[in-house]
């Protein structure tokens, strides 16, 4: 049996429980890693939960798609946050955080053999789920300042090309997409016949006046467009694995296919959390996310001292700066130096595609001010010190 080859082969294994382990080998180190935030889920998602307790029909299967409750509270979100209206054309499906969203919309638009374009530096898991499907992922540069290239995305397709997606605010360079990127590589693939998977994980996440574009508001564009959402991030969801999806009506049954063998229906509990999420206060998310750009503006003011030894990318959006680092070390032994040698761990950039050169991810949205404040001097001494040798 140990001679059998699984597709599983052909996929890259998940960086962050590789970190992990590190970091747990070398106590007191200070993560600036994981892409999570340190707040709380705001106290209407725990103060619903009576609701599902009272009835007792939610330990049963509920609908494949999500709960009519939820499905209400999301479509008018939609509407008043991301101008995106929900018809004929287009709908819902509650899933079990993005993740889901995205293998479902993948397994639901391809056979094996197809192609999806990902420009890079791309979220990890949208290429291994390409992997696992059967299918090739056509990477797609972005300029220097991790900006889309609608020209050189158009020039990637061919007849096997399904899709092309993209992540804004993004992971892993914190840069957001400006709406007439968004709209021309939009409208390329309305031209070309194929779908636009716009990740929008960190929709919330913007800084300095930025604005979030949702490509799902374009006008026409529900017939090819699928959009990502996700609570993980905003609402401090990580763990409750709740996301949902826009998708064109004409993929639902394939993607109630997906969920239902995969999930059968995401996990009602958290369904009701979630319900009582999108019903916080406006200053649940405007004080947090205040609280994120604080953490923000200290981690800008410790990345200048490292002119010369990294090119740092300024990006108003998530809660990532993506470092190109001037060395002809490895990247992934960089981050093994500075866990073991200065007690700080950040992610390469070769688990985001980034194969040549030395990059290195680093996510603030889970510190407080002190504990960042600490975490970018082990960085900025470590990168000092292990690139000057």
């Amino acid at each position: 049996m140990t001679n059998l080859i699984s597709r599983m082969e052909s996929v890259q294994s998940p960086v962050i429980p590789i970190v992990g382990e590190l970091i747990r080998n070398t106590p007191g180190t200070i993560s600036l890693g994981q892409g999570i935030v340190s707040y709380a889920p705001p106290p209407e998602a725990i103060e619903i939960l009576p609701k599902f307790f009272a009835d007792p029909t939610n330990n049963l299967y509920k609908p494949v798609e999500g709960i009519p409750l939820l499905l209400a509270a999301i479509e008018a979100k939609l509407q008043a946050f991301n101008n995106i209206e929900i018809s004929d054309e287009n709908c819902i499906v509650v899933t079990a955080g993005s993740n889901m969203g995205s293998i479902n919309a993948i397994l639901a638009i391809t056979v094996p053999g197809d192609e999806i374009i990902l420009n890079t530096p791309y979220y990890f898991n949208h290429e291994m789920a390409i992997a696992m499907a059967g299918c090739r992922a056509v990477l797609v540069g972005c300029d220097e300042n991790y900006q889309l290239r609608p020209e050189a995305i158009a020039q990637a397709i061919t007849p096997k090309t399904r899709a092309v997606v993209t992540v804004s605010p993004n992971n892993p360079t914190g840069v957001v997409y400006s709406f007439e990127l968004l709209r021309e590589v939009n409208q390329i693939c309305a031209s070309r016949g194929i779908y636009h998977i716009s990740d929008e994980a960190y929709e919330y996440f913007t800084y300095n006046g930025v604005k979030h574009i949702s490509p799902g508001s374009f006008p026409g564009s529900r017939d090819y467009t699928i959009s990502l959402f996700s609570l993980s991030k905003a609402y401090g969801f990580a763990s409750w694995r709740i996301g949902y999806m826009v998708i064109p009506k004409h993929l639902l049954v394939a993607v109630k296919k997906v969920q239902d063998t995969i999930l059968i229906c995401p996990p009602v509990i958290s369904q009701y959390a979630a319900l009582g999420a999108l019903q916080a206060k406006p200053e649940y998310l405007k004080d947090n996310i205040g609280a994120i750009a604080q953490v923000r503006e200290l981690v800008l003011e410790s990345l200048k001292r490292l002119e010369g030894l990294c090119t740092v990318t300024l990006a108003d959006g998530a809660f990532y700066f993506f470092l190109k680092v001037h060395t002809d070390i490895d990247a992934f032994e960089l981050v093994e130096r500075l866990i073991r040698e200065y007690q700080v761990a950040v992610i390469p950039g070769t688990t985001f595609g980034m194969n040549k050169g030395c990059y290195l991810r680093v996510a603030y949205g889970a510190l407080q001010k002190e504990t960042v404040k600490e975490g970018m001097e082990r960085l900025v001494r470590g990168l000092q010190g292990i690139i000057s040798l």
